[in-house]
């Protein structure tokens, strides 16, 4: 046996639920920024939308964010709480993002205009104990 085969493979303990979640020690949202125009995607892209350019960069979307749309959602796929907020955030730093609104307690308490700060939370966790890492936004 070689080295590589009989050193153990270490097993993360958490996993974030999209690519675009870095976890750690400063969890936060990267996203794929236009060398071109600056805009801004969560999904992998060959072409800008806005400028056709091809170049891109990875940036990080900033924490603090305020809520410029929700829906209060009052159904969903068995096994996940009812109701919650899903909404689509501003950030900071121009970047829009769809994420929840985590922490009210009552999602009637959701305003328009509402300063909200990002968070992560864990959603589940699998047989070997590694936890699935999901994002959301939290009242300031």
């Amino acid at each position: 046996m070689t080295q590589e085969a009989t050193e153990a493979v270490e097993i993360p303990t958490q996993l974030p639920i999209v690519d675009y979640l870095r976890i750690g020690d400063d969890p936060h949202l990267a996203a794929n920024e236009c060398a071109g125009c600056q805009a801004r995607y969560f999904d992998r892209r060959n072409a800008c939308a806005r400028c056709g350019k091809e170049e891109f960069r990875s940036v990080r979307v900033a924490d603090d964010a305020t809520l410029r749309s929700f829906s209060v959602v009052y159904r969903a796929a068995p096994g996940i709480p009812v109701p919650y907020v899903s909404a689509i955030v501003l950030t900071d730093d121009g970047t829009s993002v769809r994420a929840n609104v985590v922490g009210l307690g009552d999602p009637m308490k959701a305003e328009l205009g509402m300063r909200l700060r990002f968070t992560t939370f864990t959603c589940g966790t699998d047989d070997n104990g590694t936890d699935c890492v999901a994002f959301g936004y939290a009242a300031a």
